[in-house]
């Protein structure tokens, strides 16, 4: 049965996150050869439409207000409500991040409609589509299914894997004019506080520091591996609250959920809160100077020692295949 089916594309500083590609993709399976429709919403955002359609949507609809030039979820749900109105989708899929987490409950609320929040893979089995998405902390899976109505889901970024990008793709983007009113909120300023470089939900490869960093001076060998390895640096919430760094970066139950291909965990010892943010990591490296500790368990590679001598070598190897390769 094929559907038509909606992707937002999340904008984040002027260009579109790899989530928007990875949430095409799955809207791809939701549509069974149907048409996906990419959806952009800001003050100035139609000029990324082309780039949503060479990673697999068939054509655009761009709704520009300045009242959408920062993220409120009373102004994107008025902006993605009129897009739904318009296009009477059978399928709607967002990025599983801090917007999507915020609008989806929103608009399936408006819409009185089920979610599927938070899925990390999508299959088509026995006729139907079949969302797997963790429960527990990670420590179990479940496969659910839309019986009736919208298929209304948000997809975990770095678990779907995007289309290959085909420039010769060609396809209409259009505008829709939405009368925003009424807004609640309104964003006077936006103060970040993480650090600079690659985001750290959508990196590739995260180094991630516990309590055994010992200081905030000591993430410095850590950033310094992140760089080489063109990742993203982390923390376990021990060093958050040790005041070693910005809890912005803190990975776990009550922080980020990261998924890269690779997870080097420093000085962590492995709390299960910890776990849950990071345990289904494709591959991950523990170094701790305790045999005995829990990231052990879930590590593919162990290494016992000091994190102080080892990620100092790491990066020294790492930048010399570098230099070779």
């Amino acid at each position: 049965m094929s559907r038509k089916v909606l992707v937002l594309g999340e904008v984040r500083d002027g260009s579109l996150r790899n989530v928007s590609f990875e949430a095409i993709a799955a809207a791809k399976t939701v549509a069974e050869g149907g048409e996906v429709v990419g959806v952009l919403i800001g003050e100035s955002v139609s000029a990324l439409g082309t780039e949503l359609i060479q990673y697999g949507a068939d054509r655009v609809v761009a709704v520009e207000n300045g009242k959408l030039k920062q993220y409120t979820s009373d102004g994107f749900a008025q902006a993605l409500l009129a897009v739904i109105n318009q296009e009477k989708p059978e399928g709607l899929v967002l990025g599983h991040t801090a917007l999507g987490k915020d609008l989806a409950p929103r608009i399936a609320g408006k819409l009185s409609s089920g979610l599927i929040s938070d899925a990390t893979s999508i299959e088509v089995a026995g006729g139907n589509i079949v969302f797997t998405r963790p429960i527990y902390s990670g420590k179990a899976f479940e496969k659910k299914i839309v019986t009736d109505g919208l298929i209304f889901a948000t997809v975990r970024p770095n678990n779907i894997t995007p289309l290959e990008k085909d420039e010769s793709r060609t396809g209409d983007v259009s505008s829709l004019s939405v009368d925003i009113k009424d807004l609640r909120a309104i964003i006077k300023e936006v103060v970040r506080k993480a650090s600079e470089g690659v985001d750290l939900s959508e990196a590739k490869v995260v180094v991630s520091g516990g309590r055994g960093v010992k200081s905030a001076e000591g993430f410095a060998p850590l950033k310094e591996l992140a760089q080489v390895l063109g990742g993203a640096v982390g923390a376990s919430r021990g060093a958050c609250d040790a005041d070693y760094c910005d809890y912005s970066l803190q990975i776990g139950q009550t922080g980020k959920v990261v998924t890269p291909d690779l997870y080097i965990a420093c000085g962590i010892s492995g709390a299960i809160q910890h776990l849950a943010g990071m345990s289904n990591s494709k591959v991950i490296v523990a170094i701790n100077k305790d045999p005995e500790a829990n990231i052990f368990k879930v590590a593919d590679y162990g290494i016992v020692g000091d994190l102080f001598e080892v990620v100092p070598l790491l990066t020294e190897e790492f930048r010399k295949l570098k230099v070779h390769s």
